[in-house]
């Protein structure tokens, strides 16, 4: 299998080491390369490469290069291209892996390094495939694909009935909370504080897009930078434009482009086990 390759680097000194170490590899077939975070973006979107080597320490800071390149990409592209990390800064490799890049290389970049990041994609990719060939199997063959779903389907209705646990996975840590406990999210760049009851705050490396796509309700988004629990809410004052949660201090603005989502929980309200006075 082939890989179309971008070089997205500030230095083009190391665009062009990279890319004469790449030619060594028959599977490696460069596209193209840039020098900022625009015209990078911009590339990968014309030619939709397999295979991005991106820099995200960049010398010249007017480059924009950065991790917020492949936060970019999600709004655009459905299958977002393999990405091998090159840089001199070995303290953003955590920040990276929360990104999922397929590997992280220190520069100078060696032959070798090409060698090993080759056959970890060569190896995602059998995974894969292996994957696909026991679906397809399985699809063809109906007897054996009644036998083994009934009970995955029976145990997913089972499941609906119980509490939905949100679990936030960063470098082998694995933190479960049940949604009921999440009191609010709130925008941090690119990453999302989660606000429980317990006054504990947990932060995933998500963007509040990516919350408001796999959360529905009782969660609704209010602001800009904030989502809110429905049932975590005690007061909603429509002329200050805020939301109180519970047994805290804590009141959220919401913004006039989400009015409409506040009047929304307002009426759910109503339409619950409801008395004004």
């Amino acid at each position: 299998m082939n890989y179309p390759y971008i070089i997205i680097d500030d230095d083009q000194e190391s665009v062009l080491k990279t890319q004469s170490i790449a030619d060594g590899f028959s599977e490696l077939v460069f596209v193209a390369s840039a020098n900022n975070y625009a015209d990078g973006l911009n590339l990968i979107l014309d030619h939709t490469p397999k295979l991005i080597f991106l820099e995200i320490d960049p010398a010249n800071k007017m480059s924009d290069l950065s991790l917020a390149l492949i936060h970019e990409l999600y709004r655009y592209l459905k299958v977002i291209p393999k990405i091998i990390i090159t840089t001199t800064e070995k303290d953003l490799a955590f920040d990276a892996i929360q990104y999922e890049v397929a590997d992280y290389i220190l520069k100078p970049v060696e032959m070798i390094d090409l060698v090993k990041s080759l056959l970890k994609l060569k190896k995602s990719e059998s995974e894969d495939e292996v994957f696909l060939a026991q679906t397809s199997v399985m699809v063809q063959n109906p007897k054996l694909l009644e036998v083994h779903s009934m009970p995955f389907a029976a145990s997913r209705i089972k499941n609906s009935e119980q509490p939905l646990i949100l679990c936030v996975k960063s470098y082998g840590d694995y933190r479960y909370m049940d949604t009921r406990d999440i009191c609010y999210l709130q925008a941090d760049n690119n990453s999302t504080d989660i606000h429980l009851n317990n006054g504990e705050m947990i932060t995933a490396f998500k963007t509040l897009k990516h919350f408001e796509g796999v959360l529905d309700h009782p969660f609704v988004r209010i602001h800009n930078s904030y989502i809110v629990n429905r049932n975590s809410i005690s007061r909603i004052q429509t002329g200050n434009a805020v939301c109180y949660i519970k047994n805290t201090t804590v009141k959220l603005p919401f913004s006039k482009s989400y009015k409409a989502n506040v009047d929304l929980i307002i009426s759910d309200f109503t339409n619950g086990n409801y008395l004004e006075i």
